[in-house]
């Protein structure tokens, strides 16, 4: 028998969870629903302006949407797909979610891999039309992949793949449009606002319109119906990545959609959610997958070697055996409220 299960399907209490912002007495509260990027999105503006933010935002979602979406006609990354072999023109969007990604890749030796996107299609998990591939095809589609040969002329708004290759920017897009949202309702004059993209959460103002700071729930893996513990942040992005927002099980066992590029397997890594928190959105995204497939241990020690450098981060990891671990920048900012866990200041 095989079951499926999306994030989607949870819509009602993710978006009530993951996000704790009350519209204060300072600022009319706007809002606006969408679906894009596979993800039910609630957008929330602040002040006069708040509905032309709002517009401009989904504006920005659906284009982006649209262009980086492997499976759309007339999109960059599919347009780079079919040119792969040779230099393909792609929007400045593309390009600039491809550098994210491939920084993410040489940062963490590859835990985050643009060039997976032949065994995400394997697996199914872009289709829904799930299977299990067999080792043999998973080594020949691994070997097919040279990510470090994929060669971006900024000057020139190209982007070469070596032939047979295809990239998927899966990873990183929710958080780039975010971003991106988040920077058009600044042009539309909005000063305050909160962007809930599935598990990617954007604020814009160092506190909420009643003066207090965001808060930010990260979801408790084993029932997403609640949270274990609370952020409280300023303006910046909280991305979760976890095995339990997609997956499908067969014959009693489940898949998670997070795949580790060096077997092509579902990430094994003993954790059960990366949170991670910085200033930008695309960033934050790519290094919640990355750190997922790292673990625990590689994860805070890449933690520790970016501090204090242009890609610092912090990050609560969830542990399969029930520990919390939160890194030592978030250590005054995170509240505990789950039960059942170890929390861990390391």
């Amino acid at each position: 028998m095989k079951r499926t299960r999306r994030s989607c399907e949870l819509l009602a209490l993710a978006l009530a969870l993951t996000v704790l912002a009350g519209c204060g007495r300072s600022g009319q509260k706007h809002e606006k629903q969408l679906f894009a990027m596979d993800t039910v999105m609630l957008l929330t503006a602040y002040g006069s302006a708040g509905e032309d933010g709002l517009s401009a935002a989904a504006d920005v979602i659906n284009a982006l949407a649209a262009d980086l979406d492997p499976e759309k006609d007339a999109s960059s990354v599919q347009a780079l797909n079919a040119g792969a072999g040779g230099a393909v023109a792609v929007s400045a969007d593309c390009l600039a979610v491809l550098q994210t990604a491939l920084d993410a890749y040489a940062l963490t030796g590859g835990a985050l891999d643009p060039a997976l996107y032949p065994v995400i299609l394997a697996w199914g998990f872009t289709t829904g039309d799930y299977r299990v591939p067999g080792r043999a095809e998973l080594d020949g589609l691994l070997a097919e992949k040279d990510t470090d040969a994929i060669a971006i002329d900024e000057a020139a708004g190209t982007v070469a793949l070596p032939a047979d290759m295809a990239v998927s920017l899966g990873a990183v897009a929710k958080g780039y449009a975010a971003q991106k949202a988040a920077e058009a309702m600044v042009e539309a004059g909005v000063e305050k606002a909160i962007l809930s993209l599935g598990g990617n959460v954007q604020t814009l103002g160092d506190t909420r319109p009643d003066g207090e700071r965001w808060q930010v729930a990260v979801t408790d893996p084993s029932d997403t119906g609640s949270y274990l513990g609370v952020l409280d942040v300023g303006q910046t992005a909280v991305v979760t990545s976890g095995g339990y927002q997609r997956y499908f099980e067969q014959n009693g066992v489940r898949y998670i959609h997070i795949l580790d590029p060096a077997t092509g397997m579902p990430a094994a890594s003993g954790l059960a959610s990366v949170t991670v928190v910085t200033a930008d959105g695309a960033w934050a995204d790519a290094l919640s997958t990355a750190l997922f497939v790292l673990g625990e241990d590689d994860a805070l020690a890449l933690c520790e070697r970016c501090r204090d450098t242009e890609r610092a981060f912090e990050t609560v990891l969830v542990t399969d055996d029930g520990r919390v671990v939160v890194s030592s920048g978030l250590a005054d900012r995170f509240t505990e409220a789950g039960e059942g866990y170890t929390y861990e200041y390391p």
